[in-house]
């Protein structure tokens, strides 16, 4: 550890309750914290799908421009925003890796990567059944929709780019560049829709002003949201447990916890 890294951790052992958050940068001490958290956002992501899921499709009333059409924006808009969201958590985790060297912000960011392509994935799929009979086309080249397209290719790409590599350091690197620089594209899905003129309607939920839905329907999407949350941080921690055991596979403390096992 250098001298400006070291620096921070002191700084951070120092913090109220003495409590060494460098601790967990190891993968040794936070493969068993990880362990601990899966069942505490796995066991609620599946409960607030339910509820999420009954209140979208049984208790929301039906739109009246729309029809019913419009409940696919119960998963839409959070697969968007996930989608969004742990990009930014990847870049977030490559830089970081990037600063100070660490080996678990790179596993972080590989085992957020397919999670992040998943809800892509499920975004422009549902964005694609709703623009049918809203737009009269599965497909049009908004600019939304291009740039979020462009996301899928990114977490694709960076994916492909660190599975290529035989050298896990370099492709850590080279991943991270990826990450870092296609975090750009971010702003432009979100801002897109204000920047250009786009079939894409604007936000319905926003924080400076009221929310354009009833209070049921946006009660539903909340915890939609809440629940994609919950089911990514779950999944994301068992991949990178995966990752951890596959990468430190020739470690002391992965062969002792091997030996360990009933």
């Amino acid at each position: 550890m250098n001298s400006s890294v070291k620096a921070v951790s002191d700084k951070l052992s120092a913090a109220p309750g003495g409590i060494n958050w460098f601790k967990y940068a190891s993968p040794q001490t936070f493969y068993p914290l990880a362990g601990r958290l899966i069942p505490l956002f796995a066991w609620p992501a599946l409960l607030l799908f339910a509820v999420g899921l009954y209140v979208s499709f049984f208790v929301a009333p039906t739109d009246a421009t729309q029809g019913d059409s419009y409940r696919i924006i119960f998963i839409h808009v959070p697969a968007a925003w996930m989608s969004m969201i742990i990009y930014l958590a990847m870049a977030f985790w490559c830089a970081l890796g990037m600063i100070f060297n660490t080996r678990l912000s790179f596993m972080m960011s590989q085992a957020l990567a397919p999670t992040g392509a998943i809800w892509t994935f499920l975004a422009l799929w549902t964005g694609a059944l709703w623009g049918k009979p809203t737009w009269g086309a599965w497909w049009v080249w908004d600019a939304r929709l291009t740039s979020e397209l462009i996301l899928l290719f990114l977490y694709l790409g960076y994916m492909a780019l660190v599975a290529a590599m035989d050298d896990p350091r370099r492709a850590d690197r080279a991943g991270a560049v990826v990450a870092i620089v296609g975090a750009i594209n971010v702003p432009i899905i979100y801002f897109s829709v204000k920047w250009w003129n786009t079939l894409h309607q604007g936000a319905s939920v926003s924080m400076t002003s009221a929310p354009k839905m009833a209070s049921i329907m946006l009660m539903g999407m909340l915890i939609m949201a809440l629940a994609a949350w919950a089911y990514s941080i779950a999944v994301v921690l068992v991949r990178v447990r995966a990752i951890m055991l596959e990468r430190e596979r020739n470690t002391d403390w992965v062969a002792q916890m091997l030996e360990n096992r009933p």
